[in-house]
């Protein structure tokens, strides 16, 4: 049975076609961004990665009428700790375009949310100012993901690896990933769960110097609670803050005291 993921991962194969058929140039120079690592790792309070998301799979249209800048420029102002970009086309409806044009205004870090299987993808990241990129354990075999990870830390950029259960964590650990976010949607059926967090955050090595961050599935103030409590130092938020009519009221009430630490 082929899965959304299934499907995603094939329309990147034939993206990543298109895009070293193209002269790959560097249109301006980003502005080097603080570390999101370090940021995470020196809060008091769950901090919030924002994302800008238009569209996805399964909601369909989120918000396709949205600036980017000025969205970008409304979570900073509300003290979100990172912007994340989707740079899907064809199911987030999302661009390189608006990761460049983000990462020209904020001075907070910056995630290219995609779903990377090459290096090109994470040349034109780089190129278009991101200063985070998202590494998907599911997506990718144990090799592509190390070479993969490697290749991005040359570039000088932090990454985010994402797992869905323990085993996709031990690999994670293996890479001595820093940043290891657990996403809550499974992504084969897309179906969003916040005891992934519970259940995997039980086996994460909080006495290491690594952060938790929980990803999808955030939607109350019991949410941030539940995954703060479990030792997350941060949540990416998309839908929520895409449909809220007051961004600074609904992202501070999600910046709750960190939980007790996880030892």
């Amino acid at each position: 049975m082929t899965t959304i993921l299934d499907k995603i991962i094939a329309e990147k194969e034939n993206e990543i076609q298109r895009l070293k058929a193209l002269t790959f140039q560097q249109s301006f120079e980003p502005e080097k961004k603080p570390s999101l690592f370090e940021l995470l790792k020196g809060a008091n309070q769950l901090q919030i990665i924002s994302e800008i998301k238009r569209a996805s799979p399964s909601k369909g249209i989120i918000n396709n009428g949205v600036n980017p800048v000025e969205q970008a420029l409304q979570y900073e102002k509300a003290g979100a700790a990172c912007i994340s970009v989707l740079t899907d086309t064809p199911f987030f409806k999302g661009s390189f375009e608006d990761l460049k044009e983000v990462t020209q205004v904020v001075q907070i870090p910056v995630l290219c949310k995609d779903f990377i299987i090459d290096e090109i993808q994470i040349d034109y990241a780089k190129a278009n100012g991101a200063s985070v990129i998202l590494l998907i354990v599911a997506a990718l075999s144990k090799e592509r993901l190390s070479s993969l990870y490697q290749y991005a830390s040359e570039q000088d950029l932090e990454i985010l690896v994402e797992v869905h259960d323990e085993q996709e964590l031990q690999k994670a650990l293996e890479l001595n990933a820093k940043i290891i976010g657990i996403n809550n949607r499974n992504l084969k059926t897309f179906e969003v769960d916040l005891q992934h967090t519970a259940a995997i955050a039980k086996h994460f090595p909080f006495h290491e110097n690594r952060v938790l961050i929980s990803e999808s599935g955030i939607q109350s103030l019991d949410d941030a609670n539940f995954v703060s409590d479990l030792g997350a130092s941060a949540i990416l938020v998309g839908e929520m803050l895409m449909r809220s009519g007051d961004i600074k009221t609904t992202l501070q009430s999600l910046k709750v005291q960190k939980g007790v630490d996880v030892k």
